[in-house]
């Protein structure tokens, strides 16, 4: 299999437009993602709260590639959960595109990380009734343009898996179902991917594969990627790391640090 590089064209998509227009954004300058001012604390059931991330800012350029780095537990999930808008900050901003996605209802949030946000869950998420190209097409049918005929079935080729269209989750390997869930989240051609410790559940000999996949995807497509790890040996493959305790004043609180 040649790389990603070779078979695609890039092609940069901004929003579609009925999220442009949606009342409740707000304009301002800012990079392709901007996190401003950013608090997440959780409730617990004695009224005491827990603070998990505190970040005044956080910023990614459009197309650019960056490993933010960091111990299990220390709010990287959490992180990524609320820049795709499936979690909303205690308070605080996320800009995509200039636009703040926090003043969104969950219906606006869902319609922007349909349309614009990809996302490779640790336990890659599919549906195990649903095989290879129906799990990618499923995804692609959330997003308010017209989706691209052949693209799934094209996507799967290009992860190796052109002969495993039809298969289920089940009758796959570990490796196998992680390229699944990376041709799922670029289907809709993203501004933005977000990939969640993607090698965390993968065996040894199909860790760097999946790296390398998603990194020349993002390249020829020119897709922005955060990817959250707690891995050296990953981080040291990308030429900007960001590690959560220089960014979160919850960790650095924690360390006593001033």
């Amino acid at each position: 299999m040649g790389t990603a590089s070779q078979r695609f064209v890039p092609r940069v998509r901004s929003l579609p437009a009925q999220v442009i227009q949606h009342p409740c954004l707000q304009r301002v300058e800012s990079s392709m993602l901007r996190v401003e001012n950013l608090i997440k604390r959780y409730e617990q059931p004695t009224g005491e709260t827990v603070d998990i991330l505190e970040i005044p800012s956080y910023s990614v350029a459009a197309a650019e590639q960056a490993v933010l780095l960091g111990a299990s537990g220390g709010g990287k999930t959490t992180l990524l959960h609320i820049i795709a808008g499936i979690t909303k900050p205690t308070s605080g901003s996320v800009f995509l595109d200039d636009r703040d996605l926090t003043k969104l209802s969950e219906e606006g949030r869902d319609l922007v990380r349909a349309n614009a946000i990809g996302y490779v869950f640790q336990t890659f998420n599919l549906l195990p009734a649903f095989t290879a190209l129906e799990n990618v097409k499923l995804g692609m049918s959330f997003a308010s343009h017209r989706a691209e005929s052949g693209r799934a079935e094209s996507l799967l080729e290009q992860v190796g898996l052109g002969h495993r269209l039809h298969h289920h989750p089940k009758s796959m390997s570990v490796g196998e179902q992680q390229r699944v869930a990376v041709a799922r989240a670029l289907a809709n051609r993203p501004r933005l991917l977000l990939a969640d410790e993607p090698t965390a559940n993968v065996d040894p000999k199909n860790q760097q594969m999946v790296i390398d996949l998603i990194r020349e995807f993002c390249q020829a497509e020119q897709v922005a990627l955060i990817m959250v790890t707690h891995a050296d040996e990953v981080a040291r493959q990308f030429d900007r790391v960001d590690r959560l305790e220089n960014i979160n004043l919850v960790m650095q609180q924690a360390r006593g640090v001033k």
